[in-house]
């Protein structure tokens, strides 16, 4: 189900399916790093502003699923105009700040994304671009990255499956929003 915040701006309709946090799992495979799954928490937030705020947080993960060490962090801001192209700032961790431009599938929440920009602090690996494939599949946001450095070619090296978190707050919202003559045995509900 996608909500639609009253408070949310008006061109960011298109983008409300990335609203909230999700955390999942994926696999992070790139030459000349170890292959490995990793978990991962990202949010989605507004503030009323014409632009939503984003935060991923990734971590390796151990063959029973649990936390070993940070992979990636990133942080940005998206933006999408009326002809449903869609613009994202990114800054991360490894010192790399991006400028991606890409566009909303037509009728479905899915968005294509291509780096347009990059600058490298010195500190930063070899990074010259990448493209991102994010979609909203079944009630879950799914995403695939590609990189590309100057000894590897365009390739994908992550991919995840995040679930929406439900807080104490989004429970109390619907259980508020319930109809008044909601039937006591459940049964009725499939009738």
């Amino acid at each position: 189900m996608i909500e639609i915040p009253s408070d949310l701006h008006k061109d960011l309709v298109p983008l409300a399916f990335l609203l909230g946090n999700w955390a999942g799992a994926g696999v992070h495979d790139f030459p000349g790093s170890q292959k490995c799954n990793f978990g991962q928490e990202v949010s989605f937030t507004h503030d009323g502003r014409d632009f939503l705020e984003y935060h991923s947080h990734t971590w390796v993960l151990d063959n029973d699923g649990n936390k070993v060490r940070p992979l990636e962090s990133e942080a940005g801001f998206w933006r999408i105009d009326a002809d449903r192209k869609v613009e994202v700032t990114m800054t991360r961790d490894d010192g790399v700040i991006e400028i991606w431009y890409g566009e909303m599938a037509h009728q479905k929440p899915q968005i294509d994304l291509v780096t347009d920009a990059v600058a490298r602090t010195a500190a930063s690996r070899p990074y010259s671009g990448g493209k991102r494939l994010y979609g909203y599949v079944k009630s879950d946001l799914m995403w695939v990255g590609e990189k590309q450095t100057p000894e590897a070619e365009l390739r994908p090296y992550m991919s995840a499956h995040l679930k929406k978190v439900v807080t104490p707050e989004d429970v109390e919202r619907w259980a508020k929003a319930l109809p008044e003559d909601m039937p006591d045995d459940g049964i009725a509900f499939f009738k």
